[in-house]
């Protein structure tokens, strides 16, 4: 999928995938991945910043963790974060209504067409 078709959605996928638990970041490229039935694709170069502007404010905290003789940073949601989660998927369920309603309308039995 299109780059251009998670714009505006990043920050709810990121927050979504982090309400398990902390991660890191290929960890959180490959959540995405999974859930999606790969279909979205993020590139670390999308989603770092994305994560650092998250942590800026306040949605995500951030931790380095060892694995091995690598240091790797883990984030994870913040109560705040938790909040903005629930404010994404109310507002994606309004959106997704809307667009369905548009582009597959229904019409009550009994009026014309």
């Amino acid at each position: 999928m299109k780059t251009d078709a998670v714009r505006g959605h990043l920050d709810g996928l990121l927050l979504a995938v982090l309400e398990p638990g902390p991660l890191h970041g290929y960890a959180i490229i490959a959540a995405v991945q999974n859930r999606s039935g790969g279909v979205l694709e993020l590139r670390t170069g999308t989603i770092y910043p994305a994560l650092n502007r998250l942590e800026r404010v306040g949605l995500l905290s951030s931790s380095w963790e060892s694995a091995g003789e690598r240091r790797r940073r883990c984030y994870e949601l913040t109560e705040e974060g938790r909040r903005t989660l629930a404010g994404e998927r109310t507002a994606w369920d309004e959106f997704t209504t809307a667009i369905g309603s548009v582009l597959n309308p229904s019409t009550p039995p009994g009026l014309p067409t």
